[in-house]
């Protein structure tokens, strides 16, 4: 009978030891970044993926200042414009807080209404054009009108496993598929670095594409630079399998454990 306890133990010590030792294999494979980059190329790789500056859409919300010489003036336009409106997006900004999102929201129609100024059209617009637009009606009521036009709710979302998955507000609209990670605390040991999956809207469709993190080529990706409302989806390999396979085992170990001490009290009552 002790023989074949300690058979036992020895069988679940080896399902629980090579279940640990499967999933460390895994999970250490394939976890550099960039993998195909030789020591000769460090100095010489070049980013060739091209920049496009977003455009404004329906339900963006702006954030815009208009500066002149009168101080008051400035006070007046900006205090209404940091009352535009002020709605929680459920959202985290890219310190980590999660602050509701104040400034001019663009309408249905792709108008946004300044004070003074009157309703401006800016939909299919990027920052720079909205800006010179919104200064040159500004320069009929104010004089030499200095205008400031930035996105308040630049949102990407980043799904899987990430440290910390959430939506993030990004106050910059320039953001690589690189930044958006790093605010997400980077992969898990988990995350699958070849198949980085990037959900984009584009004209009410949704269109998809995958990224290859271990590869230098995703600096010559289409998609190395977001969008607004771009979702980032990491997918688990197969050692987060192995783990949950590893925790099972631990499970089985126990009750097994349990069972066999059990056994033994009752052989000796």
């Amino acid at each position: 009978m002790k023989r074949r306890l300690s058979n036992r133990k020895l069988i679940n010590c080896f399902i629980l030891v090579a279940g640990l030792l499967l999933a460390s294999c895994e999970t250490t494979k394939k976890v550099a970044y960039f993998q195909d980059i030789s020591a000769a190329q460090q100095s010489e790789l070049s980013n060739t993926a091209k920049f496009t500056e977003p455009v404004i859409q329906s339900d963006d919300i702006l954030s815009i200042s208009i500066f002149t010489i009168d101080p008051t003036t400035n006070m007046v336009v900006n205090q209404v414009g940091s009352q535009a409106i002020s709605t929680s997006t459920g959202s985290t900004s890219a310190l980590g807080a999660t602050p509701p999102t104040s400034g001019f929201l663009v309408d249905k129609n792709g108008e946004i209404d300044l004070s003074v100024v009157g309703r401006v059209k800016v939909t299919g617009l990027t920052t720079y054009q909205a800006r010179d637009l919104i200064k040159e009606k500004a320069a009929v009521v104010y004089t030499n009108p200095n205008v400031q036009v930035r996105f308040a709710n630049f949102k990407v979302t980043i799904l899987g496993e990430v440290a910390r998955p959430a939506s993030y507000v990004i106050p910059n609209e320039k953001v690589s598929v690189l930044d958006a990670l790093g605010l997400a605390g980077d992969l898990t040991i988990f995350g699958k670095r070849e198949n980085v999956t990037i959900i984009r809207d584009n004209g009410g469709k949704k269109e998809f594409a995958r990224l290859n993190l271990n590869s230098k080529d995703i600096f010559n990706s289409p998609y190395y630079y977001l969008k607004q409302n771009d979702v980032l989806y990491i997918e688990p390999n197969k050692g987060k399998a192995a783990s949950l396979n590893t925790a099972r085992a631990q499970t089985f170990a126990l009750i097994g454990t349990a069972l066999s001490v059990l056994i033994v009290l009752i052989t000796r009552i």
